[in-house]
């Protein structure tokens, strides 16, 4: 019998002594996290178990925002947890709270990222990480960009390659999503009326590989571009662009079909 409600004694691999705390709501078994303390856990518990059977002042209603004030002694993602299982009947093991037809995921308390209904299982179990400004999910042990989820490429540069229609940051909706160039050295321009497709492929600086009326023309130029210059010898190990729409034979008489700079093709390593 632990000797604090919710609370149960444990051992490092060297023998240190730790403390994991936990709750059951609704017949699941929540798992709170670890402490170093047995008074750190069970303060834990206490706050767990008040959030969730809440019928009463000061928890009763509390949101989100008041974490801060009254949640301090559970981790802020454990706390977006329990409220969304207490408020929506859903235990996800993210911080995701529900909203109406879409969902809340709280990479930290000022920064709630928007994402559709439709994506909710995908991320109930998969955990955001946020590095150099870009977003990932471990999925079966690699880094996935949440962006490729809209066919956008892991680095691509919002306002450039993408935006968000609503100007918010934060809103993954796809609704709210436009993808401007999808393909690796891809830019779109405007030029007398119509939609101008430029490939530009980086060597020592950018080289213009040609402009080009369609962007699988564009696209296909960059590969044909790479590939010279890989079969010259040079060592950069150039991404490749795939064009999903186009058959093995389609794809080959393009590619066959399209010029690309002369100064490209005369390229010396």
């Amino acid at each position: 019998m632990p000797e604090f409600p919710g609370v149960f004694p444990a051992h490092k691999k060297d023998g240190t002594p730790y403390y994991r705390s936990s709750v059951t709501y609704r017949g699941k078994h929540i798992s709170l996290g670890s402490y170093p303390c047995a008074a750190a856990a069970h303060a834990a518990y206490l706050a767990a178990a008040a959030l969730l059977n809440a019928h009463s002042a000061p928890l009763l209603g509390c949101t989100i925002e008041d974490h801060a004030r009254l949640g301090s002694a559970l981790p802020f993602e454990k706390w977006v947890c329990l409220l969304n299982f207490r408020d929506n009947g859903i235990y996800c093991h993210t911080p995701i709270y529900l909203r109406d037809r879409f969902f809340l995921y709280y990479l930290d308390p000022a920064t709630p990222l928007k994402f559709d209904a439709d994506d909710l299982f995908y991320y109930m179990r998969r955990k955001i990480l946020r590095r150099g400004g870009h977003l990932f999910v471990s999925d079966y042990g690699m880094q996935v960009s949440v962006l490729s989820r809209y066919g956008i490429r892991s680095h691509a540069v919002a306002g450039r390659d993408y935006r968000f229609v609503n100007g918010d940051n934060l809103d993954y909706r796809y609704g709210n999503i436009e993808v401007i160039n999808r393909y690796y050295g891809v830019r779109k321009s405007h030029s007398r009326g119509h939609d101008i497709y430029t490939a530009r492929i980086h060597i020592n600086g950018d080289f213009l590989v040609g402009r080009y009326q369609t962007e699988t023309e564009a696209a296909i130029a960059y590969n044909k571009a790479a590939d010279l210059l890989n079969q010259k010898g040079f060592p950069k190990n150039f991404p490749r662009n795939y064009i999903e729409e186009f058959s093995e034979r389609e794809y080959a008489r393009s590619y066959a079909n399209i010029r690309i700079n002369k100064k490209i093709r005369a390229f010396q390593v």
